[in-house]
């Protein structure tokens, strides 16, 4: 379900529909036809996962749409995806011939376009393959997993994707508002993993419903653990406890759940009137602040230590914040959390950049008020997996250690992991790029399994 109940979830003039309405045919095609075609695309090096970008431009300029969608397909099984999310602006766009005259080719909303117009049209159907070359167990329906299990099913994989949560799609369901990225484009893509032949499995709790030996037992001849970061990093600050000190993925899967109508509305931790801080100036903040004013609150304020040059969040993502009237106080580092029963306000220190850039406090204290703060400054790895089998090596910061040959696997045999789980958290598109290796990993380390059961 979206949220498109204005009454219950939107306020004011924001809401939670997707805001960039992607281009008309006509819009398309005249954008696509602009491409230079270069002999040596700088576009395709700014990707990832290498996508053949001039290719499906230049299908598309043709009127081919669904040429250009074959094309996508080689390199992505999430091409509508990517073409909203994708950190465009610093990839292929960014590494755009053009962009040096900023006028770069809007490689994201074409790519966008196609899937839309394929999807719509349902131009592409992939026949469904019979798994016939063994058989593979994802734990985990993000990115990750799920460019896993297209990837392997396409190579005549049979592939059984395990869910813990009601909904498939991982952080691009339950991590990233509808207002970026339409909760029914994330099931589409799903669909059509399935036409694969993907099999999915939700509410299954891979640690406590069923563990890794007994995937073993059942016949899997490789797992995959694609299981991201779920836990949230928080500051070790006096207060840190207090009522209305919250993460901000905490936030944000409870207004996806609240908007599937699994949780009521008022169980969503902002409310109208609220005075809202959030910690950080990442994506995961900057998609906190503007989903807490969505929900009503009076006023949202992003606190960061440094200035706005160091910001990770994306430019244009920034931009449209500000539009929507989230604030923004740069060289301003948290010090305590204020408050008795309930958090009131955020104590902070001014910092200021000496000559060679190094941050030091000035000993200017202020108390920002706030009755919700909203910490966003990194997740972390579970360890339900990993506890609850033998074999598998973490590294000191939990993270899951995987070797090269074949790619992707753990220091247990058949047992392979990729994605946010063995990387610091990343980007969609670069989870993808790591997860195409892994499969080729699985598929290597599978091929040569089943050879040794033959001989």
């Amino acid at each position: 379900m979206r949220i498109d109940k204005k009454s219950d979830f939107d306020t004011q003039e924001l809401s939670f529909h997707e805001i960039d309405e992607g281009f008309s045919t006509r819009e398309a095609i005249a954008e696509a036809k602009r491409c230079l075609n270069c002999k040596n695309p700088l576009c395709r090096t700014g990707c990832p996962i290498t996508n053949e970008i001039p290719q499906f431009i230049q299908a598309l300029a043709k009127g081919n749409i669904g040429e250009a969608s074959d094309i996508i397909a080689r390199r992505s099984n999430l091409p509508a995806v990517c073409g909203r999310v994708c950190a465009h602006e610093k990839q292929c766009e960014g590494a755009c011939i053009l962009s040096k005259k900023q006028a770069g080719i809007k490689i994201g909303k074409l790519e966008r376009f196609i899937a839309d117009f394929d999807a719509e049209m349902d131009i592409s159907v992939p026949p469904a393959q019979t798994g016939k070359f063994g058989q593979v167990a994802v734990i985990g329906s993000g990115p990750a997993g799920l460019t896993i299990a297209g990837d392997l099913a396409k190579l005549g994989i049979g592939v059984t994707v395990f869910e813990a949560q009601p909904e498939l799609g991982g952080v691009l369901v339950y991590g990233i508002p509808e207002f970026r990225l339409s909760k029914e484009v994330v099931q589409r893509e799903v669909r059509k993993i399935k036409r694969l032949g993907v099999t999915f499995k939700t509410n299954v709790l891979i640690g406590k419903d069923i563990t890794i030996d007994e995937m073993f037992e059942q016949g899997f001849d490789a797992i995959f653990i694609g299981t991201g970061t779920a836990l949230p990093r928080m500051l070790n600050l006096p207060g840190k406890d207090l009522p209305g000190v919250m993460p901000a993925t905490y936030l944000l899967s409870m207004v996806r759940l609240a908007a599937a109508d699994i949780l009521d509305r008022q169980e969503v931790p902002v409310h109208p009137g609220d005075t809202v801080l959030v910690i950080g100036a990442g994506n995961v903040a900057i998609d906190a602040a503007r989903t807490a004013l969505r929900m009503g609150a009076a006023k949202v304020t992003v606190v960061y230590r440094q200035t706005e040059k160091e910001m990770t969040a994306l430019k244009s993502e920034y931009e449209d914040a500000v539009t929507e009237g989230v604030a923004f106080r740069w060289l301003t580092a948290p010090r305590a959390f204020h408050g008795t029963e309930w958090v009131t306000g955020l104590e902070c220190e001014r910092q200021e950049q000496t000559q060679e850039g190094v941050l030091q406090g000035t000993g200017d204290i202020e108390i920002l008020p706030a009755t919700k703060v909203i910490v966003a400054v990194g997740q972390r790895p579970a360890a339900r997996i990993v506890s609850t089998t033998t074999g598998i090596d973490v590294n000191d910061k939990g993270y899951v250690v995987t070797r090269d040959r074949p790619y992707g696997m753990t220091t247990r045999r058949g047992v392979f992991a990729g994605g946010d789980v063995v990387h610091q958290p990343a980007t969609v598109v670069l989870a993808m790029k790591e997860a195409k290796k892994v499969a080729a990993g699985i598929a290597m380390y599978v091929e040569a399994k089943k050879l040794l059961e033959e001989c």
